[in-house]
């Protein structure tokens, strides 16, 4: 039987999801796996890719042929130079876990708390030509203005 290793596409319109899986070449797209191997999650940031090393390891030295995209998956977790007995640095390194942005929010609200405070405009302390023709003119504001 000539068997693949390629994905199979779960989730929903915009939100795909794929399992890495063992199938007969012959079979559809998303029809019944041999094997399920790995997961590989493209939407999430960073995306999620989790793979069986050791099945990997077992299903290519049996024989079974694995799709491009399943190779490029392969190379950024190292079992593709595993296989070939490649000795190029495996793939990506995992990204460091990222702050949490409400965290970031509320430090950024405690440093900006402790922080002096400064008046941004001064106050003048002569009154300006608008402020000083007010009073004046506050003796008639009483009265109705007659047209």
């Amino acid at each position: 039987m000539a068997t693949k290793i390629r994905l199979k596409r779960l989730g929903k319109i915009r939100t795909p999801h794929y399992r890495v899986v063992v199938m007969d070449s012959r079979t559809k797209r998303d029809g019944r796996a041999i094997e399920e191997i790995g997961q590989y999650h493209p939407k999430s940031d960073p995306s999620v890719i989790e793979i069986d090393s050791e099945r990997v390891q077992y299903w290519l030295g049996v024989g079974a042929q694995p799709t491009e995209a399943v190779v490029a998956l392969l190379k950024r977790t190292g079992d593709w130079q595993k296989f070939t007995g490649d000795t190029s640095p495996s793939g990506v390194t995992p990204q460091p876990e990222r702050p949490n942005k409400d965290d970031l929010f509320n430090a950024a609200l405690a440093e900006a708390d402790e922080a002096p405070r400064e008046a941004i405009t001064k106050k003048s302390e002569e009154p300006t030509a608008d402020e000083a023709a007010e009073p004046a003119a506050g003796g008639n504001s009483g009265e109705k203005a007659e047209a």
